[in-house]
C-alpha cells in the first residue's frame, strides 16, 4: 500500500492550501485516515482525522479553520487548511489504516512521503 501526498507549499499569512492523499496498492477497506504535522524540532502532531463513516477529529489549534474529507471511492483524504498562520508551518504526512484482504481482519498502519507547507510572508 503506498500513499501520495500532494498539495504542500508556500503560502502567506491568511491564504489557504489544499492537501491530497490518495492510498493505492493491496486495499480491501481503510478505516481511518488522517493528517499529522511535524514541525523542525518539535513531535509529529495530530492535525485531523477521518472514519469512514465520516466522523471527523480535531487538534485544537485548527479547528475552524481546517476541513477534512475522504472520498472513500478514490481511496483519497483531503485537508483544506484556510486562514493559515505561520504556526501552521511544517511537513505534513497522512497516515491510512488500512485493512488489506477480505481473509484477514488485521488492520495495517501506512503513511505517505509527506509534503512541506510553509506560511509565511
Amino acid at each position: 500500500v503506498q500513499l501520495q501526498a500532494s498539495g504542500g507549499g508556500l503560502v502567506q499569512p491568511g491564504g489557504s492550501l489544499r492537501l491530497s492523499c490518495a492510498a493505492s496498492g493491496s486495499i480491501f477497506s481503510i478505516n481511518r485516515m488522517g493528517w499529522y504535522r511535524q514541525a523542525p524540532g518539535k513531535q509529529r502532531e495530530l492535525v485531523a482525522d477521518i472514519t469512514s463513516g465520516g466522523t471527523t477529529n480535531y487538534a485544537d489549534s485548527v479547528k475552524g479553520r481546517f476541513t477534512i474529507s475522504r472520498d472513500n471511492a478514490k481511496n483519497t483524504v483531503y485537508l483544506q487548511m484556510n486562514s493559515l498562520k505561520p504556526e501552521d508551518t511544517a511537513v505534513y504526512y497522512c497516515k491510512a489504516i488500512v485493512r488489506t484482504t477480505l481473509f484477514s481482519r488485521s488492520e495495517y498502519t501506512y503513511w505517505g512521503q509527506g509534503t512541506q507547507v510553509t506560511v509565511s510572508s
